[in-house]
């Protein structure tokens, strides 16, 4: 069964999680298609850790994607530091931002690593290669702007290009808090997300309006599909998320620079490629 609207509501009185920093009105709310197995709680660590029940640390890589200016970063923001921009404040990512987020769901220690990328097209060929790994897929578009809705089919093309079908997809509305402004109703959304086989949810990232939930349903998804997680060594770890302390362009602490030279740079082999080869 779906999560109720009461479910939703009783997740956002848990604790809130602790996480690393690498950058920078009501609502109807429905969901598509069913998590796997009932709602459960998430139980976030604290600065200096939580209780568990035990086990490895699992390793979860979630993309957020849609076009520009959606509110990807927003939604990150609020959910990683409790904090929301203001638009006029805020710039459009340039090539991809990364944060690091820990958390307990389902009484297992869950360590995100959430990638923000650029919604233009200029940098795709760039942003592409992050989808190498992911889980998890946070599809964003601005419910009171019908062209990021009508993209949407463009970027589930992409999807099917780089990631395995077993990958959880959630589609999320956000900027419900500009419901005046509205252009795509939500039932047309909801069944938008079914026939791709996503989840669905609207939030808002100003109003902090079920943007936990949206992570935590796409984790509790994911930790029902153990195909995407579980290492098939046999060696005992778990996740497959690629360290980003070296060797990568990765600096630690969790920051991820992306210079503009690396990005002319990625554009010039995605054309010569034809894509990306990832």
């Amino acid at each position: 069964m779906p999560p109720t609207q009461a479910n939703l509501q009783q997740r956002r009185q848990a604790t809130k999680p602790a996480s690393t920093s690498s950058t920078t009105t009501a609502t109807r709310t429905t969901t598509a298609p069913a998590p796997r197995s009932g709602g459960s709680s998430a139980r976030a660590t604290g600065a200096a850790g939580a209780r568990t029940t035990g086990g490895s640390q699992i390793n979860v890589k979630i993309l957020l994607i849609g076009n520009s200016s959606v509110g990807k970063t927003s939604l990150l923001s609020r959910f990683s530091d409790e904090q929301w921009i203001p638009e006029d404040e805020s710039s459009a990512t340039i090539g991809v931002d990364f944060k690091v987020h820990q958390m307990e769901v389902k009484g297992k220690k869950v360590k995100l690593s959430i990638w923000d990328t650029a919604g233009q097209e200029r940098f795709r060929a760039i942003t592409a290669s992050y989808y190498r790994g992911a889980q998890g897929i946070i599809l964003v578009y601005d419910v009171a702007n019908r062209e990021t809705f009508d993209a949407l089919p463009r970027w589930y093309s992409e999807l099917d290009t780089y990631v395995s079908s077993s990958v959880v997809k959630i589609l999320v509305g956000n900027k419900v808090d500009k419901e005046l402004a509205r252009q795509v109703p939500t039932s047309e959304a909801s069944a938008f997300a079914q026939r791709m086989n996503s989840i669905f949810i609207e939030t808002s990232a100003k109003s902090d309006i079920n943007v936990r939930e949206a992570f935590v349903q796409v984790v509790e998804q994911i930790l029902d599909t153990p195909e995407l997680w579980v290492d098939k060594k046999g060696d005992g770890r778990v996740g497959g998320v690629q360290s980003t302390s070296g060797g990568n362009g990765g600096v630690p602490g969790g920051v991820q620079i992306v210079g503009l030279s690396d990005l002319r740079e990625g554009e010039a082999q995605g054309q010569e490629a034809g894509g990306c080869g990832c």
